[in-house]
């Protein structure tokens, strides 16, 4: 699966249907639990081992990392970080610097 992630072009949507049909007659003949383990194990390895590439949130969920989707920090409040969120974007910078 994650050989298979790492070719798919940027910005394709439903990864792990696209992952699944490109698996061919393998992943259509695993069953739903083996093939959704596999999936939780390779989305937080890629997320992982390729952060340029992949972003996974707090609900587990990947995303590409293309500068549209933004981590949000554990320790500050949702409210906080839009603010500070609309702050870096008026001094052209990110939330990090």
């Amino acid at each position: 699966m994650i050989d298979i992630l790492l070719q798919i072009p940027m910005g394709t949507f439903n990864l792990k249907d696209t992952i699944v049909y490109n698996l061919g007659m393998i992943g259509q003949m695993s069953a739903t639990r083996d093939i959704n383990d596999a999936w939780n194990i390779a989305k937080k390895k890629v997320a992982k081992d390729y952060p340029e590439k992949f972003i996974m949130d707090e609900r587990g969920v990947i995303h590409w990392n293309d500068g549209s989707q933004m981590v949000l920090d554990k320790k500050i409040s949702k409210a906080n970080f839009e603010k500070l969120n609309k702050i870096a974007n008026i001094e052209n910078c990110t939330v990090n610097q």
